[in-house]
């Protein structure tokens, strides 16, 4: 037999590491392991789970090149997959030997391979053919369970009112969101040659010590969130300036990044959290903003002021009767707003007023008035579909949680 070309391989191994980004599942296999493979690792309810079965799926972690601990990865993937197949048993959904069959296939057809060309790739990488096997059917079980019990719940979330809520970009079903902190320091006479470096080594200081960089953030930083020690809440992943979001979403949770020129600012920035979501909202072609000049937030008077304002505007045509020729308003793509703005501009709504550091004292409200959205190639059917998918996860999430709850489960 000829050997099978590395490419070949690579491109199930490609495959493989998109299925595991599904809510699939692995059973037992049925090969054995030198050291007591029969042995109970964990015992769920009334099942158990093997070291034998924890070995191949670590190896199956190890294999399409998943970082972590694989062991205790594969433990509690395991561990979640006797309880969803005891739920699929209990309603009667397993997967039938046709679906099985159907989903070896299409896993096998992504790597443009046969079934037994794709079950003959994964053995050469010590996966037994049982192990994938009963990954797939335990995976559609999985899924059947979900659409059982959530597919008409999940099908009246996605009216049109709803839709038309994700094509007008609501940030918490973005593709996805991050969480960050942030130190901002603005530019002044006495800073401008030393500030840059300065902030340099204080990112290489802080680099993954959370609790410093809080500290530092409510003590230096010149932005509104420095009372939250820097936080600047969940915002959509596709509302990030381009050119630092290809940066910030390799980071690891705990590094630093920056420094960055704000404007008027310097700012550095530490990763709190990624969250890469099932849904992709349309992407925004352009932002429809004003901007006003305010008293810094962090005196009374700058207090006040902003308070005035959140206080008079409700939407952007407000300002034209109550501040007028004190705001500029403008339309522009994402690419063309000044980084601090789109910053600020990411985490708001229609209507909704955000505040940029400012120099010497001063701060910029920034009010979102529209964003233009380019529909997704497909139209708004594709919007309804990825919103059904989303939708069927988060209840499959707490349907799973609700199970674990409810188990009994030792580890042995």
């Amino acid at each position: 037999m000829n050997k099978r070309p590395t490419c070949t391989v690579h491109r199930v191994l490609r495959a493989l590491a998109f299925a595991l980004a599904l809510p699939l599942g692995l059973a037992a296999p049925l090969a054995a392991d030198a050291q007591s493979p029969f042995s109970a690792a964990a015992r769920v309810n009334d099942a158990i789970v093997t070291n034998f079965e924890i070995d191949q799926r670590a190896l199956f972690l190890q294999v399409i090149r998943t970082p972590g601990e694989l062991r205790s990865v594969a433990l509690e993937s395991l561990v979640n997959e006797r309880l969803q197949l005891a739920e699929a048993r209990r309603l009667g959904v397993v997967a039938s030997d046709q679906e099985i069959a159907e989903g070896i296939a299409e896993f096998a057809a992504r790597a443009e391979l046969s079934a037994e060309e794709f079950l003959d790739a994964i053995g050469e990488e010590g996966v037994a053919p049982e192990t994938f096997r009963d990954f797939v059917a335990n995976s559609i079980s999985w899924r059947n369970v979900v659409q059982a019990r959530f597919g008409a719940r999940a099908r009246a979330a996605t009216s049109d009112d709803a839709v038309a809520r994700a094509i007008a970009h609501d940030p918490h079903l973005g593709s996805g969101q991050i969480l960050l902190a942030e130190l901002i320091v603005p530019v002044t006479p006495e800073n401008r040659e030393t500030l840059r470096d300065d902030l340099a080594q204080l990112a290489a200081d802080l680099n993954f010590e959370i609790d410093l960089f809080t500290e530092a953030a409510r003590r230096f930083s010149a932005a509104p969130t420095r009372d939250e020690g820097g936080l600047t809440g969940w915002r959509a992943l596709d509302g990030i300036p381009a050119q630092l979001r290809e940066d910030m979403v390799l980071l690891l949770v705990g590094e630093t990044y920056g420094p960055v020129v704000l404007g008027p600012a310097i700012g550095i920035f530490q990763l709190r959290g990624l969250s890469q979501g099932s849904f992709r909202a349309p992407a925004t072609a352009s932002v429809d903003y004003a901007t006003l000049s305010l008293a810094a937030p962090g005196t009374a008077e700058g207090q006040a002021a902003l308070a005035a304002l959140r206080a008079e505007i409700d939407q952007c045509d407000d300002l034209y009767a109550l501040r007028p020729g004190a705001f500029a308003r403008q339309d522009q793509p994402l690419s063309a707003i000044p980084t601090e703005i789109a910053m600020v501009l990411s985490t708001l709504d229609a209507g909704e007023i955000g505040v940029t550091a400012g120099r010497d004292g001063t701060a910029t409200a920034v009010i979102m008035c529209a964003r233009t959205i380019t529909p997704p190639e497909g139209g708004i059917e594709v919007v309804r579909q990825r919103l059904f998918a989303a939708q069927l996860e988060a209840n499959a999430a707490a349907l799973l949680e609700e199970l674990r709850a409810d188990a009994i489960i030792t580890f042995d």
